[in-house]
């Protein structure tokens, strides 16, 4: 079968193809026309699913940092915006959670001042639109999705968020005339963050696993 999703016309094309196949296999039998609007049925509550988790992933960024009282030295050790950024990757796809992760600290930056929209803000915004994207495409990529499927995903993204984190600093500091050492970054990403980075790595995959089942992919 060929998918393409880009629209109402190219899922007209994709029921056409199908309705082609189904014929020739059917043999004129009039089951066709109840399989693709099936097809229709299930894109439209994949999708609806999809963005409604999406929305609520995004509700839970703009919350979560209240439980550190707003205060940024705490915020950047446990790391509270940065779970349903994770949880969107696993469970509405790379695409999704890219763009929730993005969106996330520059619409808080707004709404509630913090964090800071630069260098800070910006800087988070592309390391979050990482996270979610290289954890959804790693993740995606197993066919079996096992508890290791999810820890690999999670550490892979964690990593590659870093460093985009890292570049974003280096480049807006560096607009403002200030330096970005190696040991400011080992201290923001990784020393600083260790509190986070742990409670990520146990919380996450035990509920990526335990709703398993409930996983749109």
């Amino acid at each position: 079968m060929i998918e393409i999703r880009a629209g109402r016309s190219t899922m007209v094309l994709r029921l056409k193809l199908q309705e082609s196949v189904n014929q020739k296999v059917c043999a004129g039998h009039g089951r066709c026309r109840y399989t693709f609007s099936l097809f229709w049925r299930d894109d439209l509550v994949n999708n609806t699913r999809k963005l409604t988790l999406a929305a609520m992933f995004l509700a839970l960024g703009q919350v979560l940092p209240f439980i550190t009282g707003q205060i940024p030295q705490i915020g950047a050790m446990l790391l509270p915006m940065h779970f349903p950024v994770f949880l969107c990757a696993f469970f509405c796809g790379p695409q999704a959670a890219a763009v929730i992760g993005f969106i996330c600290p520059l619409l808080r930056g707004v709404l509630f001042g913090m964090p800071v929209l630069i260098p800070n803000g910006t800087a988070m915004a592309f390391e979050l639109m990482t996270y979610g994207f290289v954890t959804g495409h790693v993740y995606r990529r197993f066919r079996t999705k096992t508890p290791a499927a999810v820890y690999t995903s999670l550490v892979c993204g964690m990593l590659a968020g870093r460093v985009v984190w890292g570049i974003a600093e280096v480049i807006l500091l560096g607009l403002r005339g200030t330096g970005f050492t190696v040991q400011m970054f080992l201290a923001g990403a990784f020393l600083n963050a260790l509190p986070g980075i742990i409670a990520q790595l146990i919380l996450i995959p035990l509920i990526v696993n335990a709703l398993a089942s409930k996983t749109i992919q």
